[in-house]
């Protein structure tokens, strides 16, 4: 592939954050709209924190998103000898230097110092190189980086702001600022999309990389374009919280939200398309999409916007479509992937497709997410109803009303032709006899049927059930309350 060429470099230290995904997908829609070359490169040094299943965890979270990635995944672990040979050229050439000071005695020359962080004390002293020394590099003394960033114009960053910083610990480890630069260096990146968070450590990376431009032996390799995308904030606009806010991508694939519902979303924080719709097609999006109409403020992750927007993408689905999309929800027995420590409401016998194919579009118009499936047609397939104690206490138990419409419906419905039109008129002859409009007259039936207050057309559904389990859900209920 040819044009600019982006990387997504994530560190697998657990779920997929939302704001990893965005921008991930940023990354994916500026390669796609530009014909560039989208890279993932999974940044495991951490050793402590990084496990095997985080590394498939982000990648099966971006195949489930339809991100797909041109080259990769690469693991920055197995390009620790480019991070060690240009901490070496660096060195060589005088932009590190060894630091044999422990952090205690840091903190006790440095307190009272009008300047926080390390102080430069070995600067000048030329200490041996040894298994207690680490290379801090030698930021300039004067002067300022500045950041020419896409979305938000030139960003200054003085150098007295910052200390020298260490690259290599005593251990040998490299660090991310010039293992990321090293490793964005080798792969020719043109642009690095990444979050706000990210910024201040910016200068780091472009002040290593104009010293590596500068040491003999070493490619000149011309500076990235950057662009940070702002910040996702929750409802009190306060940056997503891990432990606070839902952030995880794989909780929202398993509570059923669709891939493309999320990834319009996902677009929209700090982005817009052109026009008034927000929801576009993702062939709309690659289209549209350019890194300098980003927005640089806060962008608000709305669960309950994501929520609507995805129940539009439901209802937009076929019928065929949103049974088959339902699958791992009601039949998870037949399916390659289903969602994480759920299991169906019922046994593989007692599902029947032919009937959910029926039932399917009673509830397509009233779900939010694929997850609320079950809930909504659990009555369909089950033996006994699981009663929702609050509703049946209200329409039958507690209210005696209610018991006795539910008599006279027994009564009636043995004989009335079995449609949902015939059903619903005689519920609305029977309520008028008691003073009921048919939203009240309906209730204590459709608690007996389906055990809650909630769901799916009752009158469809009962045309569904049949008579005889009709029948026998009522009796059933009266007998439960006492009568």
């Amino acid at each position: 592939m040819t044009g600019p060429r982006v990387r997504f470099a994530p560190s697998p230290t657990g779920f997929f954050h939302v704001g990893s995904a965005r921008t991930s997908l940023f990354n994916w829609l500026f390669a796609r709209q530009t014909g560039g070359t989208f890279i993932l490169r999974i940044e495991d040094t951490d050793a402590e924190r990084n496990r095997d299943e985080w590394h498939e965890g982000i990648i099966t979270a971006m195949a489930w998103l339809g991100l797909d990635f041109d080259e990769g995944p690469f693991l920055q672990s197995a390009l620790l000898g480019d991070h060690v040979e240009a901490a070496e050229a660096l060195f060589a050439n005088g932009h590190l230097y060894t630091c044999d000071c422990t952090r205690e005695e840091i903190d006790e020359r440095i307190e009272g110092n009008a300047k926080p962080g390390y102080d430069g004390h070995c600067r000048e002293r030329h200490v041996p190189r040894s298994e207690h020394t680490a290379l801090r590099f030698a930021v300039p003394a004067s002067g300022s980086t500045v950041v020419h960033d896409i979305i938000r114009g030139d960003v200054v960053f003085p150098h007295d702001s910052y200390e020298d910083f260490i690259v290599v610990k005593s251990n040998g480890v490299v660090l991310y600022p010039l293992a990321n630069a090293v490793d964005d260096r080798s792969m020719a990146i043109t642009h690095i999309i990444r979050g706000e968070d990210l910024l201040p450590t910016t200068p780091k990376q472009v002040m290593m990389w104009e010293a590596l431009n500068h040491c003999p032996g070493v490619d000149v390799v011309p500076h990235p374009e950057y662009a940070h995308l702002p910040m996702l904030v929750n409802e009190q606009r306060k940056k997503l919280s891990k432990r606070k806010d839902p952030v995880a991508v794989e909780s929202y694939r398993d509570q059923g939200y669709l891939p493309d519902a999320f990834v319009n979303y996902l677009a929209l924080l700090g982005w817009s398309p052109r026009g008034d719709e927000e929801i576009v097609p993702r062939s709309t999006l690659v289209e549209q999409f350019r890194l300098k109409d980003v927005s640089h403020s806060p962008a608000f992750f709305d669960v309950k916007k994501l929520t609507h927007m995805n129940g539009e993408y439901i209802r937009a689905l076929s019928a065929a479509e949103f049974v088959d999309r339902c699958a791992p929800w009601v039949r998870p027995w037949s399916t390659q992937w289903r969602p994480t420590d759920r299991e169906a409401c019922w046994t593989k016998e007692q599902f029947n497709d032919e009937l959910f194919a029926k039932v399917a579009p009673l509830v397509q118009e009233r779900v939010a997410t694929l997850g609320e499936v079950p809930t909504m047609v659990d009555f369909f397939f089950l033996d006994d109803v699981a009663f929702d104690e609050a509703s049946f206490e209200k329409t039958i138990a507690g209210d005696p009303v209610g018991r006795d419409l539910l008599r006279r419906a027994i009564s009636t419905f043995e004989t009335v032709e079995w449609s949902s039109a015939v059903l619903h008129d005689t519920t609305l002859a029977l309520g008028e006899t008691f003073g009921m409009a048919l939203r009240k007259s309906q209730a204590p039936i459709r608690c007996a049927i389906t055990g809650r207050s909630v769901g799916p057309p009752l009158f469809e559904s009962l045309e569904l059930l049949g008579r005889e389990v009709t029948l026998r859900r009522m009796h059933d209920a009266l007998v439960r309350a006492g009568v």
